[in-house]
Formats: structure tokens, sequence, C-alpha cells
């Protein structure tokens, strides 16, 4: 028997109230050796108080030293086997954008960034353009065409972008474009297998027109793709563990990833003040609440730590408005860990709290990662986080005689 089915076997329904507060690449590293995290460094007087009334771990995204995207990252939290459910970032973006994908598309996120003179990258995020700049690009692109496959390009937000190949005989196993590095070349697109190649082909017949057409818009003046993918079969959230679920996200990757597991939009309007005014709308229609908070994580990749701690202190402030809704499990981590020091995700297990009446209290008083590790939950895989969360909600029954 999976943990799934084990969750279909023992579940119950009492009403009670679950929210899950993801503040993405929340675990962070300190500067200097024996200095404090970006966790560590922000006033949290709020996190800190919840923290003495809860128990508290570290949170490992799929295994140790596996530096997780944001697609695992947050299956696991869901309690998806991350190992076990593989799905690439293009699905998720394209749904999250509500793009209907069908049975003979790959879809795929794409990256605007820059590239100088000679063709390598300078800036993987093309300095952040505003939405309209993606917009604008993305008409640009609307024009490239591809004998016997249909091309969709869809903005995102900022210098994000959805790219939909639909045709026949074309297959997902096609490496990422985008290296993951400065001062490189994008890299040329190869298919596993002949469907796969099929679609290598159209994607580096779409690069090459895509540069064309973007050559005089820098900082915006290349493309890379990465997360090509198929829709997957996948259980919902409310068939595993029988909740109404409502996603709360600004982000339109992370409303992708609630939309795969069967959770409902909402509209979340563009701040953390507008999610959580929403979350409050709607606290009577709904068992579990996944609210997504992304600016943690932009600052991390961004390498600025002040502004990490600065984002961090801002979602502290808003505990209380959540607190004041009285869930009955209240849970704040991250999917992944982003060290502004790294500038990139990371392997690094992620500071977690778990507040609910049930709860031990651990003896841990303040909210960081070397307090956390000292905690009651220890260090645990994020795939059992909602089994956690379940129990303690009083959502399952005993198992065995």
């Amino acid at each position: 028997m999976n943990l799934h089915q084990l969750m279909r076997d023992l579940r119950e329904n009492n009403g009670s109230k679950i929210v899950f507060l993801v503040a993405d690449g929340l675990g962070g590293l300190p500067l200097e050796v024996g200095g404090k995290t970006e966790l560590e460094t922000a006033r949290t007087a709020n996190l800190d108080g919840m923290v003495r009334e809860a128990v508290c771990g570290l949170s490992i995204p799929v295994l140790p030293g596996i530096a997780p995207g944001s697609g695992p990252g947050h299956l696991g939290l869901f309690g998806y086997d991350p190992l076990e459910y593989q799905i690439g970032r293009g699905i998720l973006e394209a749904l999250g954008i509500n793009f209907q994908v069908g049975p003979r598309d790959v879809a795929v996120r794409g990256n605007f960034c820059t590239v100088n003179d000679k063709g390598l990258i300078t800036d993987r995020r093309a300095g952040r353009p505003a939405t309209e700049r993606c917009i604008e690009m993305c008409k640009k692109m609307q024009a490239i065409k591809i004998p016997g496959i249909e091309i969709f390009v869809e903005p995102v937000r900022e210098h994000r972008f959805v790219v939909v190949f639909r045709g026949d005989n074309l297959g997902d196993a096609v490496n990422d474009t985008d290296p993951q590095a400065l001062n490189v070349a994008p890299l040329h697109a190869v298919g596993e297998d002949a469907n796969s190649q099929n679609t290598a082909k159209a994607v580096n017949t779409f690069i090459a027109e895509a540069s064309k057409l973007l050559k005089n818009d820098a900082p915006t003046n290349m493309v890379t793709l990465r997360g090509f993918a198929r829709y997957p079969k996948i259980a919902t959230m409310q068939d595993i563990y029988g909740l109404r679920c409502a996603c709360i996200a600004v982000y339109p990757m992370y409303k992708g990833l609630a939309r795969l597991v069967g959770m409902d939009i909402l509209d979340a309007g563009a701040t953390l003040n507008d999610q959580i005014e929403t979350l409050k709308k709607v606290w009577k229609d709904y068992d579990f609440f996944f609210m997504h908070y992304k600016y943690t994580d932009s600052t991390g990749e961004d390498g600025n730590f002040a502004g990490k701690v600065e984002k961090i202190e801002q979602l502290d402030a808003e505990i209380p408005r959540i607190r004041a809704l009285n869930p009955d499990v209240f849970i704040v981590t991250g999917d992944h860990s982003t060290p502004s020091k790294m500038l990139s995700h990371s392997w690094h297990p992620v500071p977690t709290v778990l507040w609910a009446k049930t709860v031990r209290p651990d003896g841990v008083v303040e909210f960081g990662e070397s307090f956390c590790l000292r905690g009651g939950l220890g260090q645990f895989e994020a795939k059992y986080l909602m089994s956690l969360a379940m129990a303690h909600a009083g959502r399952l029954a005993k198992y065995g005689a």
C-alpha cells in the first residue's frame, strides 16, 4: 500500500481548516562562516511567537543533496513523491495561465535573456523586464511559423513565457536550452528518441527565428527554453485527502501546480495583502488553503541578501491576520532553499513550523535554520508534511485493529 492509498483509507471529514503558507526559497545561508542566514537575520516577532506554540523541523524537498526545482518542491509539500511524479515545468507554466493543453501538445517554459555580440548570455532573466515588455516580445514571436506544427507563444510574467508545440509525433524528452550559466551560449536542443527529435528540430528552428526577430531588442534579445512536458495523469488532492482545496497564488506557475493537483484557482490579486483578503472571503468554502509567497525566492536568486531579509519581514507582518482566522493547522515552510549567497536553488533543508492545538511544543523559540534543526520534527521528507497536517487536523482515523 502506498501513502496515497493509506490517506484514502484513513481520511475523515470533520470540517477542520488547514493553511499551507509557502514562502518560496525560504531557506538560506550566512554570507560568512558563523554568521546568520537571511531568516535568522530578519526580525520575525510574529513567526517567533508562533514557533513557541508549535513544533519545528527542517524539510528535505526530495532527497539529501538534491536541489529541487519549484515543481518537485511543491509536489512534495502536497504529498506527491517528487521522484515518482516528474512534472515538466512547461506544463505548469501553461496551466498557470489557463492554457488548455491537449494530447498533441508539448509545452515548455521560456525565458527572455540577454546575449552579447558574441551570442553569449550576460543575463539569464533579461533584467526582469516589465510584463508589458514580455507581452510585446511574445507578439513578435507569434509570427514564427514551422511547417506541420502549430506554435503558441503566450506571455506569463516579467521574463517568463510559454511556448506550446502542437503536432503529430512530438515527444518531450528534450534537453533544456538554458545552460543556467553566464558567458556561455544557449544550448542546442537534442531529442532522446525519434518523436523528441522531431520536437528538438522544431525548437532549434523556433529559437533561430526568435533570435533574428529579437536581435535589436536588448535586453530581451534572445530566448532559452526549459521544462519540455506533455500533460501527465495525476490524482487530485480531493481524491487523495478528501479536501476541498483552494490556491491563493499570484505567479502563474504556482497556479499551474495547484491546478494540476485539482485545487480551485482563486483571484489572489497582486500583493500579499490581496491574498489574505481573498483567504478571508473564502474561508468557509474550503478545507485546505495553499498560499504562495514568491519574493523570498526571487531576491535569493538575485543574490540580494538584504532584500530577502526585507521580504521575510514583510511576510512576518501578515502572520497575525492569518492566525486571526483560527485555522486548525497552520504550516509555514518553503518549497526549497534559495540562498542569496548561491544565487540559485539549493539542497539545504527548509525551515518548517507546524502550529496546531495538538502539537507537542518542542522548546524552539525562534524561526530559523539553526533553531529548526533542534525542533521536534527533526529533518523529514517533505512528502510526509501532508499526512502530519491531516493528523493534526483530526482528519485521519486509526490504522489497523
